[in-house]
């Protein structure tokens, strides 16, 4: 079955969480033939770049810049779009013309899968604040009251909520596991361009092992590397199996 012109959409508060959470499937589905787009809201300057701030002479231009180039240079592995907002972070503040685009987003993107942050993270509020927006933008971009007269052809796509770094922490649930062996390599060197936060790199291996564990478990098939994923909305089926 070919996958041409479908299409998928991350909504990403930070740079790092589309490469730690994200990014097998970011590489999975660029790999059979979807075009994908990151909507990066901010550049993790404050909050997501401590060893960018640990270097000599940093500032917040300086660390911007690097971030950005880091995010740029790792979608780019993993073959995918990239559009910055520049909200900030810490606090990630989203203006109405932040809310206006990423509804042009859905629109033009009219993505068959969305991907973003779970609902909850008492560590981190700008996780929750992502995926509300990316939430509330995927509504609004479905009524033909906002912007009337413009041409799109869009539906509401399934939303799944990759994991975040605290899962029990976070009410998440990993209802689903995609099996990422087939693009590992590329995640795994994607995370080495992630200088200023070096300390996750381990981190971020360690999970995915375990959760291609608990995906092998599951389906009995061999797994040695996975994602894990939350439903945001409900499957429709014709048949259980």
């Amino acid at each position: 079955m070919s996958n041409a012109g479908k299409t998928g959409l991350v909504v990403t508060a930070h740079p790092g969480d589309f490469v730690w959470r994200a990014g097998g499937a970011i590489a999975l589905h660029v790999k059979k033939g979807y075009r994908v787009k990151i909507a990066c809201l901010s550049f993790g300057e404050r909050g997501e770049s401590q060893f960018a701030w640990k270097e000599a002479g940093a500032t917040m231009e300086k660390v911007k810049a690097g971030r950005r180039d880091e995010a740029q240079r790792a979608a780019e592995m993993l073959g995918a779009e990239i559009e910055f907002f520049d909200a900030g972070d810490y606090p990630l503040r989203l203006t109405e013309a932040h809310f206006d685009r990423m509804v042009d987003i859905y629109r033009e993107l009219n993505p068959s899968f969305v991907l973003t942050h779970a609902l909850e993270d008492p560590y981190n509020f700008d996780h929750p604040n992502a995926a509300h927006f990316a939430q509330e933008t995927r509504v609004v971009a479905q009524a033909m009251g906002h912007k009337p007269g413009a041409k799109y052809t869009y539906a509401a796509p399934p939303v799944f909520l990759f994991e975040p770094h605290q899962p029990e922490m976070c009410n998440f649930k990993p209802q689903v596991i995609l099996n990422i062996d087939e693009v590992w390599d590329i995640k795994r060197q994607t995370f080495e361009i992630l200088a200023a936060q070096k300390h996750l790199w381990a981190y971020y291996e360690r999970v995915a092992l375990q959760r291609g564990v608990q995906g092998g478990r599951n389906t009995g098939k061999p797994m040695t590397y996975g994602e894990a994923y939350q439903r945001l909305f409900p499957m429709a089926l014709e048949e259980l199996a």
